[in-house]
């Protein structure tokens, strides 16, 4: 079987982030196992959990959502990307408890889960 993981470095505004959910939706209805999706760069944003895109526009965080648990195709986030762009896992708030702004749908991973992606996929693609 094909196997495929794909990198975002764009973020969830960008035609190109469209693009590549409709590639990783093409892909599986081609019997490609997409072994994972790694956000990096400006694609971190797509994992934070405070997005708001008008109900008029295309609402990708959904779709990634749909993605996640359709298909089982795990969303990893870069950490020290989250990090750089206000995104974290752990936030202390005014009442000394943690929140995340992270999505719940994505794990959030190291450049090592890149390598391990790029591993398991006969094809690597980055939009």
């Amino acid at each position: 079987m094909r196997t495929l993981s794909v990198v975002i470095t764009t973020p969830p505004s960008s035609y190109l982030t469209i693009t590549a959910i409709d590639y990783i939706t093409h892909a599986i209805n081609a019997g490609v196992d997409v072994v994972g999706v790694f956000f990096y760069q400006d694609g971190v944003l797509n994992a934070s959990a405070n997005i708001s895109i008008p109900n008029d526009e295309y609402q990708t965080h959904k779709q990634w959502q749909s993605l996640n648990q359709d298909h089982g195709i795990d969303l990893h986030v870069c950490i020290t990307a989250c990090e750089k762009r206000g995104l974290s896992d752990d936030l202390a708030d005014s009442s000394s408890e943690s929140q995340s702004n992270i999505n719940q749908y994505f794990t959030v991973s190291g450049l090592g889960e890149l390598v391990e992606l790029t591993a398991k996929a006969d094809k690597m693609v980055q939009f």
